[in-house]
């Protein structure tokens, strides 16, 4: 399984080809099974609510498009994942990120992501795509 980062899913989903890496799109093509953490659909509202991001439609068609529409597994936050994520050292204060660390670790995934936090990390040692 391949977890998608909130910026990638973003991209992805958008296809805004600029940020994305062509090894990125031929890694999601190529995958059994691609996810994101339930905590980007928050991660994605917020962004939106606070003039981050401007989504091309209405949120909730946009996380339909994202979701069903793209074939994206939605990775619920479990108590597993909780329970990973509050453990994690503290390179990341950020608990969006922290919980989809944590979901990479129990889903025993891997990861594309570009956050230059998520490399300090030694539980995503041969998980991080970038």
């Amino acid at each position: 399984m391949i977890i998608l980062d909130t910026h990638i899913w973003l991209w992805w989903v958008n296809q805004d080809t600029e940020f994305l890496k062509l090894s990125w799109l031929e890694t999601i093509e190529q995958a059994d099974q691609v996810g994101v953490s339930a905590i980007s659909l928050f991660e994605v509202a917020w962004l939106e609510q606070h003039g981050r991001i401007k989504l091309p439609c209405e949120q909730n068609e946009w996380f339909e498009k994202a979701l069903s529409g793209s074939n994206i597994s939605l990775i619920p936050l479990t108590p597993q994942i909780a329970t990973l994520a509050v453990s994690l050292t503290d390179y990341h204060s950020d608990p969006q990120d922290r919980i989809i660390i944590a979901t990479v670790i129990a889903c025993n995934a891997k990861i594309i992501s570009v956050d230059k936090k998520f490399p300090f990390y030694v539980e995503l040692t041969n998980k991080l795509i970038r």
